[in-house]
């Protein structure tokens, strides 16, 4: 087995010297007491429930433990091709209900397998779950764009008491980096009694993909990956690389409002709906929906039609019912589905992430490069920017990234749709680069973020995810450095007259 060392912050590894590969195949875990599950897909789906107790910190299995929430979805053949492992993205995406995804392969290709969920440390049914200002996504927040020092200031102040207040968490917080996780993959594996697991990751899961791997190399069987997080660009960089390519996104979405406005009356040019967009989001700042809705609402609702296609009807049908009737309870169901106020597991799990895997700029930096990036892409930029602010004031060392190497990894079926905005199609290039092995799917001109399966499936690509689970083949690897096959984007979706405008929480979080 190839020597793996990685370097990381004294807070991390270093201080023991022991590589984290090397931390996580020291524990040996419990099995797993399999139980009835709680959830209503889960049940239905035959599932059964439980817990997997893991060390705290793999350096120090003694000092303390952390029990992640696991369920299972037998195969139903006679024959088993072993686990799938299931990460939807995030961090910090519950992603227990994910056993169920093996019913969505066609050709009952994903019934050999035991399809595995799981809530990463901190995240959903895991204990203790991470928490630290639940109402700090609530309504009547300041605008997003810091047009006054004043602004700034504000914003300023509410990420460092945010980060502030995620202190209360303890020596959870000093455990949630992708490693941490990655070796918590490598102590289910163990529990499930597996010499090796197959792995299906999304958005961030992709990079736990990467990241275990890097680790375990000998461990991985088949790996699916969905939208590639970019190894060079992990953290700040891929934060503004996400602004620019969802200014592109955005605007497609404006234009393709502008083809329907004999349904939507809002404009017919991308340029005049977008102009609708931003004199609204304008008015707003003086006169909330509602007395809810203001600015920065406006803006993270819009956030659908950014990552999916499958998105656009909504926000489209809720902008057109604003302006028509003054229709404001839509928005707030649009908003509530986004961004569930009241919770924020899954932001501080983020965070918890994010902003330990590695180093974030100071604020003069920070601020001068959103700046910059916003003078481009004005749509997201300071969204982004105020989102990931908290990292700014963390209150846990970061460490260094993995230095992603995929060399030794048998087999990887690499998806990437090649106008998606939060994980720009570059990203899954590196990727294929870096595992050779790998055969890489483009979706051309698709802008649906980590959609395989999931959403609206694409019968090109869940055919040639099914051939893969089958039988392990690939397509042939081409020579160069672009995809090896290439699927065509499902065409734009087609308004219905009125059809009803409808919520429903997506899979997906940050990445």
């Amino acid at each position: 087995m190839k020597r793996i060392t990685v370097v990381i912050a004294a807070a991390s590894i270093g201080l023991l010297g022991i590589p984290p590969a090397a931390a996580g195949q020291r524990f040996v875990p419990a099995p797993i007491d399999w139980g009835p599950c709680q959830s209503e897909p889960l049940r239905e789906a035959k599932a059964e429930c439980g817990y997997l107790e893991v060390p705290l910190d793999y350096r120090a299995p003694d000092r303390g433990k952390v029990s992640l929430a696991v369920s299972r979805v037998r195969h139903s053949t006679a024959q088993s091709q072993g686990v799938v492992l299931v990460n939807p993205g995030g961090p910090g995406v519950p992603g227990l209900e994910l056993s169920t995804l093996g019913k969505q392969v066609p050709g009952h290709a994903g019934d050999a397998y035991d399809w595995i969920g799981f809530d990463t440390r901190g995240v959903g049914a895991s204990k203790p779950a991470l928490s630290c200002d639940p109402a700090y996504f609530g309504y009547h927040r300041p605008e997003y764009v810091p047009s006054t020092p004043r602004l700034e200031q504000t914003w300023l102040d509410r990420s460092r008491r945010y980060a502030e207040a995620c202190a209360k968490n303890g020596p959870l917080l000093e455990h949630l980096r992708t490693t941490d996780i990655a070796q918590d993959m490598e102590s289910l594996r163990k529990a499930l009694g597996e010499e090796r697991i197959n792995y299906y990751g999304y958005s961030w899961g992709t990079y736990l993909g990467q990241v275990y791997g890097t680790l375990y190399p000998h461990r991985v069987r088949r790996m699916i990956l969905d939208s590639n997080v970019d190894p060079r660009h992990v953290g700040y960089r891929a934060t503004l690389n996400q602004d620019i390519a969802f200014e592109r996104n955005i605007k497609i979405f404006f234009g393709w409002v502008a083809k329907y406005d004999h349904v939507f009356h809002l404009g017919r040019t991308g340029q005049a709906v977008e102009a609708l967009f931003y004199a609204q989001q304008r008015e707003l700042a003086r006169n909330p929906a509602g007395g809810l809705i203001g600015p920065s609402e406006w803006s993270d609702l819009f956030l659908r039609a950014g990552f999916y296609s499958f998105g656009w009807e909504p926000v489209a049908r809720a902008f057109a019912n604003w302006m028509r009737d003054g229709d404001w309870q839509t928005l707030k169901a649009l908003y509530d589905s986004w961004q569930t106020p009241g919770n924020d597991n899954g932001f501080a799990a983020y965070h918890g992430g994010a902003c330990t895997d590695t180093q974030w700029p100071r604020w003069a930096r920070y601020r001068s490069d959103t700046w910059e990036t916003h003078r481009q892409a004005p749509f997201l930029t300071w969204t982004n920017g105020w989102y990931d602010a908290p990292c700014l004031f963390w209150p846990v060392k970061p460490g260094r990234p993995v230095d992603i190497d995929g060399a030794e990894v048998p087999s990887a079926l690499l998806i990437g749709e090649t106008l998606d905005g939060s994980t720009p199609f570059q990203g899954s290039l590196e990727v294929r680069a870096r595992f050779p092995r790998s055969s890489l799917i483009a979706v051309t001109g698709g802008t649906t973020h980590a959609g395989s399966l999931l959403f609206s499936p694409n019968p090109c690509v869940s055919d040639q995810i099914a051939g893969y689970l089958a039988t392990g083949e690939l397509p042939p690897r081409k020579p160069g450095n672009g995809p090896d096959t290439e699927c065509a984007a499902p065409p734009e979706p087609t308004p219905e007259s009125h059809a009803p405008v409808t919520g429903g929480r997506e899979w997906l979080g940050r990445f």
